[in-house]
């Protein structure tokens, strides 16, 4: 049976901050300090592994309403911090209310679950609660520099309508201290701008849902408001599941796919959907509960998440579904390995040191980084990763909060030395384990033309990476051909180009196939086959173009930690093997058949976890050799830093044959045969 949320808030009242006696929580701020997240008091029994509770949870929350409220020392100061540079917005002033529309909203998700408890909570000597619903009413004053237009007539979609649906969130969850004390011409006035982006056209993707937010608390609330589409959109937004808990985004999977979908889907249907449309929200349940076969797979032992997808900046934003799944109380659910993932991720970002720039996240992954933010992002953008803390609603005595941390299918499922892929078929997804370094992975959807990627992020390296790694966070590629995890090709313009155009084929005896073809010129194409091995990939590649081409091919990349990356050659029965060491892990490349030289390429400013990082390149030059459409076999492989290689491990391939059909037969070394049909 479903706990109403909306039930509990009494209990919740009931409950005190750990670290304060009295009622009126009060914070000072340092505005000029970036001080990492303490996990203060951590208790190992409980959370052997992160050593976090829910107080942790309510502690990070702070921590990142603090440094957002360090902006803030009167009623009057907008949510709005130091634009980073960049491709952020805003350029010009005419977008500045909509960014303080986003500081405003999007913090309001870490506030919103922490007034349910203490409606007094004080920050920098700010009521909290005071200070959120009086920048609500400015919103709806026209003398107000924080005023928000109401749509035209004829407007289409717009961030106001993102912003909008995400304070009806808030609304939603705590109608207590952010609506029931405003007066009744500002709640009349508020609907009235709300609902002119609610009840309006929307874009095909997840954004229905902040109409649907929208319509739905306003009709909960007793105002009239368009059902006929409401419903339509609700309906619209169930066409996009695909199965094995994946939307479809239009056209893309990301993480968007699994927890922005599903956790709107889990609190329309707890707080609106079981009260008037009972139908459609057991749909969303029933898509949501598919989720646990496979989500928790896509993070890594320690509890990181992988670099992956468009707005990578909301980060622990990525959690939210496994606390959610708390609201089932279902006993087929590992809480303790759903609790583990989610504080692992929080501590993966809340610790590192690069998290905070003045006292905010900054755009990027962990600090600033450039080619992974979008040009709809400001720099409050990042508190759309609060949504985590929407986690703070579950109950305390929940089994979600309760049960001891555990590392789940690390502990249980897998062995070392063996490799597991989950293939999810209806979104054509691969999700592998690497137990020997407890690292995950995932393929999935790209197929986009730079031409037709008006946004710029579709055909970029968010996407367009041949597979992406929890322990190495993706690199961007360098105008002089540097590329990690994807081949670079010479185009007509002599530009090196990176593969984008990818079509899924089949997953079959643990191969992962796909075709792909250059942008620019639809005559180079290739047949690619990914094969996941204990230590790393083995990738049997044919090139179909039908005129010789100048290409490279990329391992992972690691960035310069501690010390100079260290590159040692090494030769396995005439294989030359080239492996870096960055003191955290190794990476070793080992070009099997077609290719010509290896490099290592040192860059600067590509990678997302420092400044200099290094990467091994395998290159070919058919128009200089003669060669025409060969096959290219590699190897690439990973260790931690530290571990020794053996020759087996460094050479698994036993044998490799070709047959007239164009099969190409494979024996690794403790494995059997792998025929791979390209």
């Amino acid at each position: 049976m479903i706990r109403k949320l909306n039930l509990i808030s009494v209990t919740f009242l009931m409950c005190l901050w750990s670290f304060a006696q009295s009622e009126d929580v009060s914070i000072e701020t340092n505005n000029t300090s970036n001080k990492t997240f303490e996990i203060v008091n951590p208790d190992y029994r409980l959370s052997p592994y992160t050593g976090m509770t829910k107080q942790h949870w309510k502690d990070a929350a702070l921590y990142l309403l603090e440094g957002a409220f360090g902006y803030v020392n009167s009623l009057d100061d907008p949510m709005k911090f130091p634009k980073q540079s960049g491709k952020s917005y805003p350029h010009d002033e005419r977008r500045v209310p909509t960014e303080k529309l986003e500081g405003l909203c999007r913090t309001l998700f870490v506030a919103a679950p922490l007034l349910k408890e203490n409606p007094n909570l004080t920050i920098n000597k700010i009521k909290v609660a005071d200070y959120y619903r009086y920048q609500i009413g400015k919103l709806i004053d026209p003398k107000s520099e924080s005023y928000i237009v109401p749509r035209s007539k004829n407007g289409g979609p717009s961030q106001n309508l993102v912003e909008f649906g995400a304070l009806a969130v808030s609304l939603l969850i705590n109608p207590e201290v952010l609506w029931e004390p405003l007066p009744q011409h500002q709640k009349d006035e508020l609907a009235k701008a709300m609902l002119s982006y609610g009840d309006g056209p929307t874009v095909d993707s997840n954004w229905k849902f902040f109409n649907i937010f929208v319509l739905s608390f306003f009709k909960d609330q007793g105002y009239a408001v368009n059902e006929k589409l409401l419903v339509e959109y609700l309906e619209k937004s169930l066409t996009h599941y695909r199965g094995q808990g994946w939307y479809n985004d239009s056209p893309a999977y990301d993480y968007y796919s699994m927890w922005a979908f599903q956790m709107y889907g889990a609190i329309w249907s707890e707080y609106i959907g079981n009260k008037y449309y009972p139908e459609i929200a057991s749909k969303f349940k029933e898509n949501f509960n598919d989720l646990k076969d496979n989500y928790p797979y896509m993070f890594s032992e320690n509890g990181e998440m992988i670099m992956y997808g468009r707005s990578i900046s909301y980060r622990i934003g990525a959690i939210i579904p496994f606390p959610l799944m708390g609201l089932e109380n279902d006993s087929n659910i590992n809480y303790g390995w759903m609790r583990r993932i989610s504080s692992g991720v929080i501590k993966q970002f809340f610790t590192h040191p690069d998290f905070m720039k003045d006292n905010v996240p900054t755009l990027g992954f962990y600090g600033a980084f450039e080619p992974a933010v979008q040009n709809y992002s400001c720099r409050g953008s990042v508190y759309w990763m609060g949504k985590a803390f929407l986690g703070l609603l579950i109950p305390d005595d929940n089994p979600f909060w309760t049960a001891t941390e555990n590392n789940g299918a690390w502990k249980t499922e897998f062995q070392k030395v063996k490799v597991y892929s989950k293939y999810q078929g209806a979104s054509e997804i691969l999700i592998t384990d690497y137990p020997n370094i407890g690292a995950s992975e995932i393929r999935a959807w790209c197929h986009e033309k730079v031409k037709d990627d008006w946004q710029g992020f579709r055909a970029t390296e968010n996407y367009n990476r041949l597979s992406y790694n929890s322990a190495f966070p993706w690199q961007a590629d360098g105008e002089n051909g540097e590329v990690a995890m994807n081949y670079v090709v010479k185009n007509k313009e002599n530009k090196w180009e990176a593969f984008r155009l990818f079509t899924f084929k089949k997953f079959e005896n643990g191969i992962y196939y796909r075709d792909v073809v250059l942008e620019t010129d639809e005559s180079i194409k290739f047949s690619l086959a990914d094969i996941p091995l204990a230590n790393g990939i083995l990738r049997v590649d044919k090139n179909n173009s039908n005129h010789p081409i100048e290409m490279r091919l990329g391992h992972y990349a690691l960035p310069k930690l501690n010390k100079e990356i260290v590159v040692t050659k090494r030769n396995v029965k005439g294989y030359e093997v080239t492996i870096i060491d960055n003191g955290a892990y190794q990476l070793a490349l080992v070009p099997l058949l077609g290719w010509d030289k290896t490099d290592v390429v040192k860059t600067k400013g590509l990678h997302p976890e420092s400044e200099e990082s290094a990467v091994i390149n395998i290159t070919s030059n058919e128009i200089l050799n003669g060669k025409n459409s060969p096959v290219y076999v590699s190897l690439m492989l990973w260790k931690r830093s530290g571990e020794t290689w053996t020759k087996n491990e460094l050479l698994p391939v036993k044998k490799m044959t070709s047959a007239n059909d164009g099969t190409i037969t494979i024996k690794i070394k403790g494995e059997l045969e792998k025929k791979i049909q390209l």
